[in-house]
């Protein structure tokens, strides 16, 4: 990484992760499985309440394989976070499906289950069918109105994947986001707020799910000497060197949550004299804060401005998800939308949030933003 650069969330090692590294390579186990992939595997399940768990290469291979096991094919209709990262919809593509988007509302900036419900009232009135599954975005670390959402999807029997990739340790009612679905993804990557470099990890309840996304991620291997395939699947398994990582992660997640919201707070009351606006926690929710983000209410400045304000001083910083809707590889697909997201990605902002960052380098950010605000 390079030398003094203020990074958007860098990795923050908890101090064991090099400890188990090494005790997986005195054990020879370097290749995938081992050890430490059960071992991480049980500290998700402890920590989440969910009842299995399996370890994959990427959260994106996840989603693909949640929507495998529940039975997604060829040209099936799949709803989705139309604000969000590509990864999120990228797996209803590969099995050959066709996502339908879902703009967002202003106060979560997750998923509108007013419109999730117009959408399939509209369905309805037409005597159309209704697509099989819901894949859901909990966004920057925030819970979408998950209530509601599960609520619509029982009630038209809509499988719900919960992508709660950047959410891990965010909560409604103390109940962990990814665990409201049916499956639920978490995802590792570098700037995650636990990383293992690169990986991701799959939660159900459901032991027949669990077994069979465990077959496809294993290259749908059967029990035999030989290698004897009946199906095509993936090698999408975690490896036993990452998966030490990760548990060495585990072990410090409630002090990366409480940092981040420390992080958030600090900017909010930097910057609470700004025409901004910060993504809201809805009722009865804790979100991680994994980023900082706010969105830019008024013409005083630009975000452009901002980023490039920061950048001058060495410091990251980013523009919001541009909806998927708005991405020239799913100009053909459908979108029930209400601006929202296209709003937040023109005047929204993601500001470095790394839980190593000091109360005096949060000052020195915020008061570059305000000279954005001051010109």
């Amino acid at each position: 990484m390079e030398k003094n650069k203020i990074f958007l969330s860098p990795p923050h090692m908890g101090g064991n992760e090099l400890k188990y590294i090494e005790e997986v390579f005195k054990s020879n186990y370097i290749a995938p499985l081992g050890e430490y992939v059960n071992k991480f595997e049980k500290a998700i399940t402890e920590y989440t309440g969910a009842k299995y768990a399996v370890a994959l290469s990427t959260a994106t291979a996840g989603i693909q394989l949640a929507l495998k096991v529940l039975g997604i094919q060829e040209n099936d209709e799949v709803l989705a976070s139309d604000f969000t990262f590509i990864g999120s919809v990228a797996g209803i593509t590969y099995l050959g499906g066709k996502p339908i988007f879902i703009d967002s509302d202003l106060k979560s900036w997750n998923l509108d289950p007013k419109l999730l419900q117009s959408f399939i009232n509209d369905r309805k009135a037409r005597n159309l069918s209704l697509p099989k599954a819901l894949v859901l975005t909990h966004l920057y670390g925030q819970m979408a109105d998950i209530e509601s959402i599960v609520k619509i999807c029982k009630e038209n029997n809509i499988f719900l994947i919960e992508d709660a990739a950047e959410s891990l340790g965010a909560t409604f009612n103390g109940k962990q986001s990814g665990t409201f679905g049916d499956i639920g993804v978490y995802s590792f990557n570098g700037n995650k707020i636990l990383t293992t470099s690169g990986g991701g990890i799959v939660v159900t309840d459901n032991k027949k799910w669990a077994d069979k996304i465990t077959y496809y991620a294993t290259t749908a291997r059967e029990e035999e000497l030989h290698y004897e395939h009946l199906e095509v699947g993936y090698n999408y398994r975690m490896s036993n060197v990452l998966a030490a990582i990760g548990t060495g992660q585990m072990e410090v997640l409630n002090e990366r949550v409480q940092r981040k919201r420390e992080i958030f707070n600090l900017y909010k009351s930097e910057l609470k004299d700004l025409p901004v606006g910060f993504m809201e926690e809805l009722p009865n929710t804790y979100g991680n804060r994994w980023l900082t983000t706010f969105y830019i209410k008024d013409s005083s400045t630009t975000p452009t401005k901002v980023i490039d304000k920061l950048q001058n001083s060495n410091i990251e910083s980013r523009p919001l998800w541009k909806p998927m809707s708005l991405q020239k590889a799913f100009k053909n697909s459908q979108v029930h939308s209400n601006s929202i997201g296209k709003k937040l990605f023109k005047s929204g902002i993601c500001i470095p949030s790394g839980t190593s960052l000091e109360d005096k380098e949060i000052k020195y950010i915020s008061d570059l933003i305000k000279e954005c605000f001051r010109v």
